[in-house]
């Protein structure tokens, strides 16, 4: 297990007293709730996160910490939700923003995901969101303000390689760098890789995600209302799982749908989610994370696979791991072609420094075994998409 850094020891001393909130979850929503103005006219917006701030607080072997980190994701997502429907209504132009033809890059984690969308995102005319602008999406900032708007997502760069700096090595985050659509899902599945929470899971597993898009759309209309509009390259492998909802909501979208031997990707995820959950959630279970995440992935690509039947064929592009894991100097055109984006020589300059891990970051390293499963567990669990992965490389 990681060894916990002096300051996240620390951190958790210096947060005990606020830990006694945990006990009165409800009380604590309607504190939250209240500073981010109230719910009214969104009521179920709201009791949604009600229900997962509850479950959170029972979460087994949660730290102060992990109960600060709770507190934060919610007030957070309520704060958001607040602010783009005020924005809405003050400038109604908004839900008029025209996001067309987006790209969403797709597939398991740890199969290049991140490393295709900072591919495709290096073009001028494609348009990838900040993670400062997921964490406090508004309208544009004007000159001078930009230190004070991106400050949040610095402290929580900051803090995570505090408290946990093993995470960069593995999936290292620039506050001003592309990040993923996670960040403004309202319910994706980033909880479940902070705590174990197993009523958020169940709830998780039954519920319609169409809202949940449509309020990504609002995030991205916000971000684009005002400023030069570009084709927005989108991206998180928990899109995978909801296909079927991306699809009613962005209809004309491309999805990119990245591929790797399934083994690999759920130990390297696994890992991850390791070096990740000892921030709120001591002792960890790792062979809890190898069930838990084994179970919701091996879902998710069965989702994905069950959901592709109705996407377009010329909007589907397949990305097998070879293409830029391998080679990006010969795969990275490839993936423009395919997309229908322009290739050239100023793509091509840049492409080195997307590729590139960054200084001071250490190989990663994992084994599957250290969560309990082995080969013939994922690839079981796998079978219906080891069948598409194996046509994807014929390809």
């Amino acid at each position: 297990m990681p060894s916990t850094p002096l300051a996240l020891s620390l951190a958790d001393l210096a947060l005990r007293p606020s830990f006694r909130s945990r006990r009165t979850p409800d009380r604590t929503f309607d504190r939250l709730l209240a500073r981010a103005g109230g719910a009214a006219g969104d009521e179920r917006f709201a009791d949604d996160f009600r229900s997962l701030l509850r479950w959170w607080a029972g979460a087994e072997n949660l730290t102060p910490v992990g109960w600060q980190s709770a507190r934060s994701h919610v007030r957070r997502h309520l704060t958001n939700r607040a602010r783009i429907r005020r924005l809405i209504a003050e400038h109604p132009g908004i839900e008029r923003e025209p996001v067309e033809k987006p790209v969403f890059v797709v597939g398991l984690p740890r199969t290049a995901t991140t490393l295709t969308h900072g591919v495709l995102s290096v073009s001028d005319e494609h348009r990838s969101p900040r993670l400062w602008e997921l964490l406090t999406p508004g309208l544009e900032v004007p000159p001078g303000g930009r230190r004070r708007a991106t400050a949040p997502a610095r402290r929580l760069v900051d803090g995570t390689n505090l408290l946990a700096p093993r995470f960069r090595d593995i999936h290292p985050m620039t506050a001003d760098g592309p990040e993923e659509c996670t960040f403004a899902l309202p319910h994706a599945l980033m909880p479940l890789s902070s705590a174990r929470i197993p009523e958020y899971q169940a709830w998780h597993y039954e519920r319609d995600f169409v809202p949940d898009y449509r309020h990504l759309k609002q995030v991205y209309q916000v971000l684009q209302y005002g400023r030069p509009r570009r084709r927005w390259i989108l991206k998180s492998p928990m899109h995978l799982e909801n296909l079927d909802a991306l699809h009613t909501v962005f209809p004309d979208a491309t999805v990119v749908w990245t591929h790797r031997d399934p083994v690999t990707a759920v130990a390297s995820f696994c890992s991850l989610v390791e070096h990740g959950m000892v921030l709120g959630t001591r002792p960890v279970d790792r062979h809890g994370i190898g069930a838990t995440w084994l179970d919701l992935l091996s879902r998710s690509a069965a989702r994905g696979l069950a959901a592709r039947a109705a996407i377009p064929r010329q909007s589907l592009v397949d990305v097998p791991y070879s293409w830029l894991g391998s080679d990006p100097g010969t795969g990275a055109p490839k993936l423009y072609a395919a997309v229908g984006a322009r290739w050239t020589d100023a793509e091509a300059a840049r492409l080195a420094g997307v590729a590139a891990r960054p200084k001071g970051t250490r190989p990663h390293r994992y084994e599957l075994s250290r969560y309990g499963l082995t080969r013939a567990d994922v690839e079981s669990a796998f079978a219906g998409y080891n069948a598409l992965r194996a046509e994807v490389d014929r390809a």
